[in-house]
């Protein structure tokens, strides 16, 4: 790491994210590089490797980035409010992460080679961020809706989310292909596929 102050290193990690978030906007996994994330910093590409050693451990940060945001919407959710029936705690959390499409498309990536290839004092960072999502939810869930069984819904929750991208967003390769093969398939948005999964997981509790 280079000398220099934690704000000047913080700025330089978040402007590396915010060049990867843009690449990942109109580019796949597979074809962003660190010479193409180098390329919209305003450093030299090698000075990158000084704050990140892959490109996975770029995009865990900004997932990691992603993380904490919503994190931070759910504790003021569970903080600011005293009661929520199931449909409003449905709505809420689904606009949420209808807000977050960018969490839930790299939801929808490989974690595996993600985690393989990034040193662990990042992938702690990241489980770290993730661990207070998790938080966050249970909060909620705790205290709107105490006569539910919590745990249960965190663990079908959380890896629910994995699959929400894939079924709500689709190219138009992806739409073809399927029209081709005469699926019998509704692309649905996130709020109502998310909305629906947190109704049917609270099983109407009030």
């Amino acid at each position: 790491m280079p000398k220099g102050s934690p704000e000047l290193t913080a700025s330089r990690r978040e402007e590396i994210v915010n060049a990867c978030e843009k690449l990942y906007q109109t580019m796949s996994f597979r074809d962003i590089t660190i010479k193409e994330i180098g390329a919209v910093t305003s450093f030299t590409r090698t000075s990158i490797y000084n704050y990140f050693q892959t490109k996975e451990e770029i995009f865990l940060a900004l997932m990691q980035r992603e993380y904490e945001r919503w994190a931070e919407e759910m504790t003021s959710l569970a903080e600011n409010n005293t009661v929520m029936s199931a449909g409003d705690f449905a709505s809420a959390l689904a606009h949420s992460l209808e807000n977050h499409q960018q969490l839930l498309k790299l939801l929808a990536m490989n974690h595996y080679d993600m985690e393989e290839n990034s040193r662990p004092e990042r992938l702690t960072d990241f489980k770290t961020a993730y661990g207070a999502s998790l938080d966050a939810v249970r909060s909620c869930v705790r205290k709107f809706f105490p006569a539910a069984d919590c745990e249960s819904f965190i663990f079908v929750f959380f890896p629910f989310l994995f699959g929400v991208y894939p079924y709500t967003v689709a190219t138009e390769r992806q739409l073809a292909a399927m029209r081709e093969a005469k699926m019998d398939f509704k692309m649905h948005s996130i709020y109502d596929i998310i909305y629906s999964c947190v109704m049917q997981l609270l099983g109407g509790t009030e």
